[in-house]
């Protein structure tokens, strides 16, 4: 198995983690001290190189773990993470929403919301394979949304709407690929069409935010209703910074917007906002480049899978990090409203390297024992 390691995967990987090390350093070389630039590796830089060492082992690990071994493991672990998301609404919110457990003393905090997207993933494979006979059923279709719902209503209740929305193409494409009923595919891409326009009219400003404010807080609450308004201060400032950055950018540690704090959250949830305005449109490009080139290679994976259960699993994946970098890019760029949806290795945070790493892993078990019968 280590000498099927893709070793063109592990390239791109390491290219994104050191790009992730280079714009959390420039972005939080200042919180410890105003006046001094702290070197390379800052507090949060040292804490995120942490989570990538501890993520290359739960690489390693899952690499070399029969990726069949989850049909037996899938129940408990969607189980676990149905107990853990519920656990949330009984302890301490953080920052107003209930996302996180705080591990005491150590500063650490866990996000189940990034593991129940491989539970799901997992779980929807192992339930349409099993039942691949019978998959036009209506009662096939039903089980299974039944089985999406859970973790996507617990989500969208911490509120935590950027996450839950991601739910919602990997179970389409996995419906489609495990040829679930046509009539219910249709149906889910209607109503993704339907959302996708009525956002996209919100952001260019055709449908007007204020004027229908009224009749929309009906039925959605007021925090709701506000993600979609495309002048506020987070939305500008986010394209401000873009702008700022130009085709070269202005150089490593040398932004002004973003280093004078007028980009909120820069290491985390506008991470791609602060990485425009240092490297430009270039360093865009070679960003896409790695993204395209690493999402390429699981749906690579994806095809040339040999059974039902991993082609579905590396299809589930490879959506979930498409899905990543086009909301956190969309959403940066004005396009998406902004839910907090991290930029996969690139944004700050130890339960989503933790998760991709996973994912990643699982990618390359089932690359390696493509030709394993």
């Amino acid at each position: 198995m280590w000498k099927r390691l893709d070793p063109i995967m592990v390239l791109l990987i390491t290219g994104l983690m050191g790009l992730g090390l280079c714009v959390i350093s420039s972005t939080t070389c200042l919180d410890r001290d105003p006046e001094v630039d702290g070197g390379f590796f800052t507090h949060y830089a040292k804490i995120q190189l942490f989570w990538f060492v501890l993520g290359w082992v739960v690489y390693m690990g899952f690499a070399l773990l029969d990726y069949r071994v989850f049909k037996r493991w899938a129940w408990w672990l969607y189980a676990f993470v149905l107990l853990s998301l519920i656990g949330l609404f009984f302890v301490p919110p953080i920052h107003h929403c209930h996302r996180w457990y705080e591990i005491p003393g150590l500063g650490i905090f866990l996000q189940p919301s990034e593991l129940a997207k491989l539970s799901v993933i997992v779980i929807l494979g192992v339930f349409l394979e099993a039942h691949s006979q019978e998959i036009e059923e209506r009662s096939v279709a039903a089980k299974a949304l039944g089985m999406a719902l859970p973790p996507f209503i617990l989500i969208l209740k911490q509120p935590d709407l950027g996450t839950a929305l991601v739910f919602y193409p990997i179970v389409l494409v996995l419906f489609y690929l495990a040829g679930i009923r046509k009539s219910v595919v249709r149906t889910m891409m209607c109503l993704k069409g339907v959302g996708l326009v009525v956002v996209s009219l919100f952001f260019l400003q055709i449908l007007p935010h204020k004027e229908l404010k009224p009749f929309m807080t009906q039925f959605l609450k007021e925090y709701q209703y506000e993600r979609l308004n495309p002048d506020t201060y987070h939305q500008h400032a986010a394209q401000t910074a873009i702008a700022f950055g130009g085709w070269s950018g202005m150089g490593w540690r040398q932004s002004e917007f973003t280093r004078n704090k007028w980009l909120p959250a820069a290491h985390t949830d506008s991470v791609f906002a602060a990485y425009s305005e240092e490297f430009g449109i270039i360093g865009v490009f070679l960003l896409l480049l790695f993204f395209f080139a690493l999402i390429y290679r699981t749906f690579q994976v994806a095809l040339h899978a040999k059974d039902p259960f991993g082609r579905l699993l590396a299809a589930g994946i490879a959506t979930n990090l498409a899905m990543h970098m086009l909301v956190s890019m969309g959403m940066m760029c004005g396009f998406l409203p902004i839910t907090g949806v991290p930029l996969l290795l690139i944004s700050y945070g130890g339960s989503s390297v933790l998760s991709t790493m996973m994912s990643l892993g699982i990618l390359q078990s089932i690359h390696s024992r493509r030709f394993v019968f």
